[in-house]
């Protein structure tokens, strides 16, 4: 059994060494636009200069709806000497999800954690990434199977950017998400508030329709980075809709330059992670 966890970790390590940044994104509970968060993330990542080098690992198996988002639902996953193929979204985006190997869009995936664990360590080992910038890895809600697997099978991940929204209930759940990281010494990149205030399409000024500022308070609380938060723009869940990424359709609104700004937030803690991991091989 021991043996055969170390042949797996090989096997990640290998594929996983082509791939320069891994980012997870997740949040205490449903509701909040993680995969919609995820999406728009990748895409400005992409569009910063990393075209073709961004990939996305939807590991939210019983709703999967990234490949809607991205405008390439319905297609199958395929192979080569390599091994599987991720599917290639707008602008060169690979992504990798269980919609790509269901029958069609209406299948459930009714599995037990063993069957979820096994399926992100093929994704992990198996899938021919390639060399890349950034995977960002779309986790569902919670603090289960899916994300202790990935903190398992990936011992140097990143870190992970934490999803919450204005209301009460999302802030308290939060903090699970924020131990939960600690406890498996996963470095927290920081909280970011979605949904927070409405900016309207006619004279862009901002109603604050749930009250805001809760994830910048539990940042200071927990003493981690506030990266940003993203106003409600009704064309956001209407381009998802259509497959089509907002921040590529509305680059000039707030919400698409809130997604730039926490870009940018990400970048500069990565660059002083690696900074510091550089100074650390010196001193060793």
């Amino acid at each position: 059994m021991i043996k055969r966890f170390q042949e797996v970790q090989e096997r990640v390590r290998k594929r996983m060494d082509k791939v320069k940044h891994k980012i997870a994104v997740i949040s205490g509970k449903g509701g909040v636009g993680k995969s919609t968060f995820t999406v728009n993330l990748a895409i400005a990542f992409a569009a910063k200069g990393h075209t073709d080098r961004v990939g996305i690992l939807d590991s939210d198996f019983h709703g999967p709806s990234v490949p809607k988002m991205l405008g390439i639902r319905g297609q199958m996953i395929a192979s080569d000497s390599d091994g599987i193929l991720p599917l290639i979204g707008p602008l060169g985006i690979r992504v990798v999800s269980t919609e790509f190997i269901l029958p069609d869009e209406n299948t459930p995936v009714i599995w037990r954690g063993p069957l979820k664990m096994n399926a992100i360590r093929d994704f992990l080992s198996e899938i021919a990434w390639g060399e890349l910038d950034f995977l960002l890895i779309d986790l569902p809600p919670g603090t289960g199977d899916e994300p202790l697997s990935i903190a398992q099978l990936l011992p140097d991940l990143d870190g992970v950017v934490v999803l919450t929204i204005p209301s009460q209930v999302s802030q308290s759940v939060v903090k699970k998400s924020v131990n939960f990281a600690r406890r498996l010494n996963l470095p927290i990149i920081g909280i970011v508030e979605n949904m927070s205030g409405f900016i309207c399409p006619n004279c862009g000024t901002k109603i604050d329709i749930f009250q805001t500022g809760g994830g910048k308070r539990i940042a200071e609380e927990l003493s981690i980075p506030f990266l940003g938060s993203i106003p409600i723009d009704q064309r956001i869940c209407e381009d998802s809709d259509k497959g089509k990424p907002f921040i590529l359709e509305h680059k000039d609104s707030p919400a698409a330059k809130a997604f730039m700004e926490i870009v940018d937030k990400i970048e500069k803690f990565l660059e002083t992670s690696e900074n510091f991991n550089e100074t650390q091989e010196v001193g060793e």
